[in-house]
């Protein structure tokens, strides 16, 4: 079974050794900007720092710190992609992945701005395929989503989960915020 999800590329995280440098040569040398950093997951966890060149992405790249070495490895994190799908396309793809004996490590999360699913691929790569909420939250955030719940119960969890939140509020009015701010 072939999934039908348009996908794109929107984001890479990368393991880093030196996270000050490498955000010095992404904003002084590629333009990015930080837009997020924090612990991930946990306060204990390692920080993760999100950046973007653009109004309509919260990030495009970030970086976990845990590089041991900055020699030549395997330190991509995983790719994301974003559809233009909905829920049920989501739900689908689960079952596509799920039916794959390739395809291993699958977790579905809610970030409060995505609905996503990670997964490994047939070389253990991470793979991150989401689709957006109607909703901006400050990140990181995750919560396990159950992709096997009706949509309009996926709905109202994550709405009522993330609106506690202090930056919680309508996706529109962030990408405006962020336009607005590239635009001066």
């Amino acid at each position: 079974m072939v999934s039908t999800l348009q996908l794109e590329v929107a984001h890479s995280v990368l393991y880093v050794h030196d996270r000050e440098a490498m955000i010095n040569f992404y904003t002084d040398v590629l333009g990015f900007e930080v837009t997020d950093r924090g612990p991930l997951m946990a306060p204990e966890g390692p920080e993760i720092i999100f950046m973007s060149q653009v109004a309509n992405h919260h990030h495009q790249v970030a970086f976990i710190s845990g590089r041991v070495k900055p020699e030549a490895s395997n330190n991509t994190h995983h790719t994301a992609y974003r559809s233009s799908g909905t829920l049920d396309d989501l739900k689908a793809l689960k079952k596509t992945l799920d039916a794959d004996e390739r395809v291993t490590q699958i977790m579905p999360l809610t970030h409060g701005n995505a609905w996503s699913i990670y997964f490994r691929d047939p070389e253990f790569n991470g793979i991150e395929v989401f689709i957006d909420t109607p909703w901006h939250v400050k990140q990181p955030q995750g919560k396990p989503l159950d992709l096997n719940a009706p949509t309009d119960d996926i709905i109202e969890f994550t709405r009522a989960t993330f609106a506690p939140e202090p930056e919680f509020g309508p996706i529109g009015d962030f990408y405006q915020k962020r336009a607005d701010y590239l635009a001066r």
